[in-house]
């Protein structure tokens, strides 16, 4: 019996404590997921270990940065073009 008990608090010592993502994995993460290019593996560790609205704002100001280089490109060629 005390072998199970040693095999258990064993692979409580091995499975690795709540981790935070730190904010590279979070962008990393949102940049990949806005490509639609994000791997289960890491899919997987951000629905473990993130946080739902940190991923929310980082969507949102990834949405934003992303509209306003769409439109500073479209101006660049549009004035480009009226020249």
């Amino acid at each position: 019996m005390t072998d199970g008990k040693q095999e258990e608090s064993g692979t409580a010592q091995e499975q690795p404590a709540e981790k935070k993502l730190n904010p590279l994995q979070v962008v990393s993460s949102v940049f990949a997921a806005g490509l639609g290019v994000q791997s289960s593996k890491n899919r997987e560790r951000d629905f473990k270990q993130g946080k739902l609205g940190v991923f929310i704002a980082a969507g949102i100001v990834f949405t934003l940065l992303f509209i306003a280089g769409v439109v500073t490109v479209v101006q660049l060629v549009l004035r480009g073009a009226g020249d």
